[in-house]
């Protein structure tokens, strides 16, 4: 070392100091001034800090956009070339049962049906897979699968009192009794004051008996409704009573009215053989009309009118509606004709005419006031008469 060297004095090395710090300032402002924008934008940081996998709150949905992270986490988790089949297998029941916590019944479902597709041969692992699934089916009512995932349950562990309760509940909501019955008489064999049990194979008897005694009811009506249907073309083909559908007699749609307060009163023949007909009475005066829903054919027609005039009719300002002063017609639509009705006659002798068809299964008729205009223009009306098809 050279001694002869002075060394710096305070002052100096002050000036060198701060010489360094303004060529360090003059350095930094003449580098390029850059936004930093790798990280979360201030206006959503929030959202973006609920898809990083260490703070978000819930899973993400289905086709929701992953996060990188979350993106890379997940394939290492789900990669079959990084997991066994088992370890998938685990994967896929952990989920399950964090769905099944959180009430996403339906992805629990998802999850444990990804969990089976594993090659995971224990029997009693895949029976707790199979009972999870049936009480994830269970939960959004999906009872037919509930009750098949239970029963394979069983299946697998014989002695899985869990799946074997949960597949007689399914049983009983779907109403298969002689399953629910079955199932309870296994669980009361090995436990003979389980109460629910109990319980649910007393009220699976009894509506099991409701059931069989509302089938016999509905056969019963079933068949007494055919007889009656039975006795009543029979009445109707030996009045040679005419219809402008052909097949009316044949089938039975074209003898139920169209007309909606008439839709639920076919014509029927009661236990003496008696026809009951749907029946309308037309006002063209008004262009309106009443129905009879169940007319009886041993009626006259004088006797249907004073029933029907009892009180004015509503629209009937004039008050010419009585029966003493109303003539009543039908149409033949095939003939483009009209005719009078003896207002002394039945209706049974009425529709037996050659001239009166039956329409839709309805009688109807036209009632206007004697030598009214209203009749003139009703019987001066051009009609075209049509052919009936074969």
């Amino acid at each position: 070392m050279d001694n002869n060297k002075k060394g710096m004095s305070d002052e100096e090395r002050l000036q060198l100091a701060t010489k360094l710090d303004n060529e360090l300032d003059q350095f930094i402002n003449s580098l390029e001034k850059r936004r930093y924008t790798e990280g979360w934008p201030e206006d959503r940081w929030e959202q973006e800090m609920a898809k990083h996998p260490f703070f978000m709150q819930k899973p993400p949905e289905p086709g929701e956009e992953l996060s990188p992270l979350m993106e890379g986490l997940q394939q290492l988790k789900y990669d079959p070339a990084e997991n066994t089949a088992q370890e998938l297998a685990d994967a896929y029941k952990d989920d399950g049962k964090f769905y099944m916590q959180h009430k996403k019944f339906r992805m629990a479902v998802l999850s444990y049906t990804e969990a089976l597709s594993f090659d995971a041969t224990n029997p009693e692992y895949r029976a707790v897979l199979y009972n999870n699934r049936s009480a994830a089916n269970f939960f959004i009512k999906n009872y037919r699968s509930a009750l098949l995932d239970a029963q394979k349950a069983v299946e697998l562990k014989p002695d899985y009192d869990k799946a074997r309760w949960r597949a007689a509940q399914c049983a009983s909501l779907l109403n298969k009794y002689e399953v629910c019955v079955l199932l309870c008489d296994e669980i009361l064999n090995k436990d003979p004051k389980n109460n629910q049990a109990l319980e649910l194979r007393k009220s699976t008897l009894t509506k099991r008996a409701a059931k069989e005694r509302d089938n016999r009811k509905a056969a019963q009506e079933e068949r007494l409704k055919q007889e009656q249907l039975e006795r009543t073309i029979e009445q109707i083909k030996q009045r040679g009573v005419r219809f402008e559908e052909p097949d009316a007699l044949t089938e039975v749609k074209l003898l139920k009215p169209r007309l909606v307060p008439l839709e639920d009163f076919m014509v029927k023949a009661d236990s003496n053989g008696v026809l009951h007909w749907p029946t309308v009475f037309c006002y063209p005066q008004f262009l309106s009309t009443d129905f009879q829903q169940q007319l009886s054919e041993e009626c006259t027609m004088e006797e249907v009118l004073i029933n029907m005039y009892e009180e004015p009719l509503e629209l009937d300002e004039e008050g010419v509606y009585v029966p003493h002063n109303l003539n009543v017609y039908y149409e033949n639509p095939l003939a483009g004709s009209v005719y009078k009705v003896d207002v002394k006659k039945t209706i049974k002798d009425i529709v037996r005419e050659k001239t009166f068809y039956v329409r839709d299964g309805t009688l109807a008729f036209f009632v206007l006031p004697k030598d009214s205009s209203h009749e003139m223009e009703f019987l001066n009306q051009k009609r075209i008469p049509f052919k009936k098809t074969c």
